[in-house]
């Protein structure tokens, strides 16, 4: 017998602890509860990088887990919930660590990912698994959990919190002049060739400085991968034209800098999503990763799209022959990228800007 799902839920659990990108993606469906449901009680339990990015989002309760602390830090999650049943908690998060993490979570019934977007055995810590959704952006994966609750209004909405302290730290990387985000690099992790090349971006960053007066300012963490990749970057451009924040940003300055900046390019990693999160012109960069589950939402038509061509080179098959959302492993997958197809797509949304003023509709919304 099915566990029964709440008809009007007073006290909802989310357990998505990462990754940036994600819990962006995620927050329409935080919206869409909000809207069904304003009255309801909703507790987030994040990690604690995404946490940083998202504190402030307006009628949510976050507890943070910090992965560091394993199971020591599980316990403690435990013990501050101890007190609380909820009417139903979305475990949002494919992985063996999350689903250890929810047994000490008390809800009246558990909703998971249906068998075919399961992994790491998430079927024996839930009651209840999505409607099939074949194909499905990131994005409506998560939707579909409010669509299980019977969500009726599933209309996309973030409205994610910045800091005037935020707003600030992006004026002293950035100035007050017209610039780029690039974040060239995607998170550290074995077999992951989502970056693009430093001569790349170097071109890119030249074509904005030389044709349009705009400069680049290059974003993201303090890893050494990174710093290099900056380093790199900046040999190879004039030193006017690139401003290198890596490493010299907060999460919330970030966002700040994305939100006003002219546009973001970036591979598969956080930034194309806060991007689309904040209505920022988005060129992705993808040649290991599927678009069309992973791409930047409302700005995929802008994205310079190689996976098709990669899956033909490097797996010697069609894309359709491969399970949704399955990545090139290859280290050469992302030169299929062309400096002139990065560029055809910044001049692109620089004149719907230059026509129209300041986005404020992602081509999906107008």
């Amino acid at each position: 017998m099915k566990h029964p799902l709440p008809a009007r839920p007073r006290h909802i659990a989310i357990l998505r602890l990462s990754a940036l990108g994600d819990v962006c993606n995620l927050v329409p469906t935080v919206r869409a509860l909000q809207r069904q449901w304003p009255e309801a009680r909703i507790t987030w339990i994040i990690g604690k990088a995404e946490h940083s990015l998202l504190a402030g989002l307006s009628g949510v309760e976050f507890i943070v887990y910090d992965k560091a602390t394993g199971l020591a830090g599980m316990r403690a999650i435990w013990r501050e919930l101890s007190d609380r049943r909820f009417d139903v908690l979305l475990h949002m998060q494919q992985a063996l660590r999350a689903s250890v993490l929810s047994l000490g979570i008390k809800a009246e019934v558990r909703v998971g990912y249906d068998k075919a977007r399961s992994k790491d055995a998430q079927h024996w810590f839930i009651h209840r698994q999505l409607a099939p959704h074949p194909r499905a952006h990131v994005v409506e994966s998560f939707l579909d959990f409010a669509r299980l609750l019977g969500v009726e209004d599933l209309s996309l909405e973030w409205n994610l919190p910045i800091p005037e302290s935020a707003v600030q730290e992006a004026r002293e990387i950035a100035g007050t002049g017209r610039y780029l985000v690039i974040s060239p690099c995607s998170s550290l992790r074995v077999r992951n060739f989502r970056n693009w090349s430093a001569e790349g971006y170097a071109a890119v960053i030249e074509h904005a400085w030389a044709q349009h007066g705009i400069a680049t300012v290059l974003t993201g963490g303090g890893s050494t991968q990174e710093r290099e990749m900056g380093e790199r970057i900046q040999a190879l451009s004039r030193p006017e034209a690139v401003h290198d924040a890596i490493g010299k940003s907060s999460l919330k300055g970030l966002l700040a800098l994305i939100d006003g900046a002219e546009a973001v390019i970036a591979p598969d990693s956080g930034p194309v999503h806060m991007g689309n999160a904040l209505g920022t012109p988005v060129v992705g960069l993808y040649a290991t990763s599927n678009l069309d589950r992973t791409g930047p939402y409302h700005w995929r038509a802008q994205t310079v799209n190689r996976y098709p061509e990669a899956v033909r080179t490097y797996l010697h098959k069609e894309p359709e022959q491969l399970a949704w959302g399955q990545r090139v492993r290859h280290p050469d997958a992302m030169s299929l990228i062309r400096t002139e197809d990065v560029i055809d797509r910044l001049e692109a949304v620089l004149l719907a800007r230059d026509a129209h003023g300041a986005q404020t509709e992602t081509p999906d919304e107008a």
